[in-house]
């Protein structure tokens, strides 16, 4: 619950002993700055999970290509479906030109198989750079272009 968030990442970090208080209070702070930015709210709010596991595949794929992976966070409501995957990049980049290309077809990847998990919603996708930290949404033209780039490994 929103009210018990930061003792309870107290007691998770109290337990890191390569930790002192002043790197304690710091990390705190960075997790703080995005759970309570307004642009993040949909990415912890209601119908929001964590780590969920995704298999499938969709008619944009490659003939015989089926994934097998975990969406670091996903917000499905009843007027959308949002996949969200986490970067930590240093720096991170300010622009969606700079995006690792893999990073790009993962995500295209997966807002693929949602598609067809969830046909009557559109499917949306953002990258969260902990640098910063940022919320990248990634327009849907762009997700379809990455997946016209040879698969990843």
């Amino acid at each position: 619950a929103p009210d018990m968030r930061r003792s309870a990442a107290e007691r998770l970090l109290s337990k890191e002993v390569d930790l002192d208080d002043v790197q304690r209070a710091e990390m705190i702070e960075a997790a703080f700055s995005v759970l309570d930015d307004a642009r993040f709210a949909p990415v912890f709010g209601p119908g929001s999970r964590a780590e969920v596991a995704l298999t499938g595949t969709a008619p944009e794929l490659p003939a015989g290509v089926k994934i097998n992976g975990q969406i670091d966070r996903l917000v499905i409501t009843p007027e959308r479906v949002l996949v969200v995957d986490y970067k930590t990049n240093r720096p991170a980049p300010d622009h969606l030109k700079d995006v690792d290309p893999a990073y790009m077809t993962q995500l295209a990847v997966y807002a693929a198989v949602l598609r067809q998990l969830y046909p009557d919603r559109p499917v949306e996708a953002a990258l969260v750079w902990t640098d910063g930290p940022k919320l990248m949404p990634v327009d849907s033209a762009i997700l379809m272009q990455a997946l016209d780039r040879p698969p990843i490994d």
